[in-house]
């Protein structure tokens, strides 16, 4: 039986010649048979790719091969199958989309905590433990007790300070997916006079795996084709709800109408009454995509063909 993997990761290291890179990092990853996202960019590199365990495996000795990137930590969680349909490599400005071009994390950054650590201190009088991701993420899984923020996305971030000005007194844990925003938003409020600041090495992903989640309620907003995924094994709740009914439901889906794509928590007895939309406006689109269940809508290859764009004309 084949096995596959899901492996996350990121690296903050100055990258030349991006575009350059971008080639040579799509033909090995065709080479190797692994799918997925991969954003290079000249801070770094950010990825989520799946594939089988010898492909995955080839794949994060590539990367730590590369000296500017042989310190990366990769998150490697099992899976039955392939989590993405394609593999896209692309250079953009940053590995993550901020307002905080001029923060450097391999310059200043938080202390990064190991999940045990963190463990350990979330719970302390003189600590609050704060999530720095987007809405969507945090209202299907969050650490019990948590801060959390009106964003809808991370370069909102720096807008939030004002609000957190209150807990300048007390040690502030910083968390998210994975880890790679908590790097510049730790960085962020140590420039903004915050003087004790944290963060979960290696994320939410990363605790799940070595301390079995316990107290993170919910489950965690991932990207890739999983959509969400259970992070806790010792003290699993579910926080979110129904965005039709309004009863407890970690089932998130994209909304069938397209042109909506909403993404929510949708039971599936809602799911099916509703045919895979979050409305009746929705439900009566004309352009609504047919539901099978899964809430799920996979762009259709058309023909897709994975060399097309790897090596890019000169």
């Amino acid at each position: 039986m084949t096995t596959y993997q899901i492996v996350l990761y990121y690296c903050y290291a100055p990258i030349q010649d991006p575009e350059a890179y971008r080639e040579e990092h799509h033909l090995k990853g065709l080479a190797l048979g692994i799918k997925g996202r991969i954003i290079i960019a000249p801070e770094g590199l950010n990825g989520t790719v799946s594939g089988t365990s010898e492909a995955c495996n080839a794949y994060m000795e590539y990367i730590h091969s590369d000296p500017r990137f042989a310190t990366t930590d990769f998150k490697v969680e099992s899976y039955h199958e392939h989590a993405f349909q394609k593999l896209h490599v692309r250079v953009k400005p940053e590995i993550v989309h901020s307002s905080l071009h001029h923060i450097n994390p391999t310059q200043k950054t938080g202390i990064h905590l190991a999940p045990a650590a963190f463990k350990e201190m979330k719970d302390r009088d003189d600590v609050v433990v704060l999530d720095v991701r987007s809405n969507y993420e945090h209202q299907m899984g969050k650490f019990k007790n948590a801060v959390t923020l009106d964003i809808e996305n991370f370069r909102e971030f720096p807008d939030k300070i004002k609000e957190l000005e209150q807990y300048k007194g007390k040690k502030i844990l910083t968390y998210c997916t994975g880890g790679i925003k908590c790097e510049k938003a730790s960085a962020y409020l140590l420039e903004q006079g915050f003087p004790e600041v944290y963060q979960l090495h290696g994320g939410i992903i990363k605790y799940g795996l070595e301390e079995g989640g316990e107290d993170f309620e919910g489950k965690c907003y991932v990207f890739d084709g999983r959509i969400v995924a259970d992070v806790n094994k010792v003290n699993p709740v579910v926080i979110s709800s129904c965005y039709v009914c309004g009863k407890p439901s970690a089932r998130m889906v994209n909304c069938a109408n397209p042109v909506c794509n909403r993404h929510e928590p949708i039971c599936e007895a809602c799911g099916w009454e509703m045919d895979g939309a979050c409305s009746t406006e929705c439900k009566e689109h004309p352009e609504k995509r047919p539901y099978d269940g899964s809430g799920y809508y996979a762009k259709e290859l058309n023909g897709y063909d994975p060399y097309k764009h790897a090596i890019r004309k000169k």
